[in-house]
């Protein structure tokens, strides 16, 4: 049933300045001032660049006497070859800031834009090593306005981008502090159009990123508490957002779920995104779909360092029966949602195995992973997951 109440509205400034609540995208001139923005160029995918809330932003723009320029040439895995042609587009149209408009795709690539302008290193240089964030011209870095039309990656809170280098196949995490936007509009009447499977894929996408900061042993109990609020969010209100989609209480839920899945994952994630990162990458598969075909077995592997853990928080979700509770709770919410149980269904297929083994080994997400990653765990996972 919806939910006919008003839905929430607020300013916060944690994690950043986040202007929530219906309607507020009417506030996009205002935002852009007050980020010092004159002339932005709003940065989003193909798939969101006819539809009416973008025109409508661009009207909202316009308006403001900010202009209407757009950049949309993004891929659901946005590359470098994208974020190329949106560097030059920033440059040929004189822009000094960015609105990264979208769900992650469009988020990822729009403050990676802001970020590349000015630099005169590959972006490859920014990765998420060590102190590799040092090397950038911070000074050069365009102000980002966020605002996400999906409730999901969280991207519109987060410090970094995820690229695929398009030769490669690798995704790779370029983070910079100053790539925080200044300001977000998180509006729930953006995410009312969105169609089911997205609605769905990008909502677990938010209940793995909780799943995994939760599951995390590094300490940071502040991002602990974060995710176990975001968890109960997302079991509370994904089915209704899913079910009634028109239900704006639902909606704003999820996108703060989607901001707390982001937040809290800063204490680290694991195997679910280990795998999921070089899956979507060779196979360009939903990002959040793949998540949730991944949590299941990832689950199994972490039970001996995270059955306790999820024994305490499962009283708070509402679930009985502890961790086992939780496990079949989790696969009978993918089924909910039309997920599907192998990634064999969603195209990945087994004659890659190795490259996916070894990528995901490789992908800085295992170090949150509590129970510590290996050829020996990972591949049996992968091959019983591609089936």
């Amino acid at each position: 049933m919806t939910d006919h109440r008003a839905p929430p509205t607020a300013n916060w400034s944690y994690p950043t300045t986040i202007r929530f609540g219906a309607g507020r995208i009417a506030e996009i001139a205002n935002a852009c001032a007050a980020a010092g923005i004159s002339r932005p160029l709003l940065v989003t995918d193909r798939g969101l660049a006819d539809l009416p809330i973008t025109q409508r932003t661009r009207a909202l723009m316009e308006a403001g006497r900010l202009g209407d320029a757009m950049f949309a040439d993004v891929d659901p895995n946005p590359h470098d070859i994208n974020l190329a042609s949106g560097v030059d587009a920033f440059l040929a149209g004189g822009h000094d800031g960015v609105i990264a408009f979208g769900g992650g795709s469009g988020l990822d690539l729009g403050k990676m834009v802001a970020f590349m302008a000015g630099q005169t290193r590959p972006v490859w240089d920014f990765e998420d090593i060590g102190d590799w964030w040092t090397r950038a011209d911070a000074s050069a870095i365009a102000p980002i306005i966020a605002v996400p039309t999906t409730a999901g990656t969280g991207s519109e809170v987060g410090r970094a981008s995820v690229i695929t280098n398009s030769a490669s196949h690798v995704k790779k995490i370029i983070f910079h502090p100053k790539v925080l936007p200044t300001i977000v509009i998180c509006d729930p009447e953006l995410t009312v159009g969105m169609p089911d499977f997205i609605t769905a894929g990008t909502g677990l996408d938010a209940f793995a990123h909780c799943v995994e900061a939760y599951s995390s042993p590094h300490y940071h109990p502040m991002s602990q508490g974060i995710a176990l609020e975001g968890m109960r969010l997302v079991i509370d209100n994904l089915p209704r957002a899913f079910t009634a989609g028109d239900d704006l209480v639902a909606r704003a839920n999820m996108m703060s779920a989607a901001i707390m899945g982001a937040t809290a994952f800063q204490k680290g994630l694991g195997a679910i995104h280990a795998m999921s990162h070089p899956i979507g990458a060779v196979y360009n598969t939903h990002h959040g779909t793949t998540n949730a075909v991944c949590m299941p077995a990832v689950l199994a592997l972490n039970e001996p360092e995270i059955r306790s853990r999820f024994d305490q928080a499962t009283p708070y979700l509402g679930i009985e029966g502890g961790f086992d509770g939780f496990c079949a709770f989790v696969q009978e919410f993918n089924d909910n949602f039309a997920i599907p149980r192998r990634l064999g269904e969603m195209g990945v297929g087994a004659d890659r195995i190795d490259t996916l083994v070894d990528m995901a080994l490789a992908d800085p997400s295992c170090g949150g992973n509590p129970v510590k990653l290996s050829k020996a765990n990972l591949r049996p996972i992968l091959e019983a997951l591609i089936g």
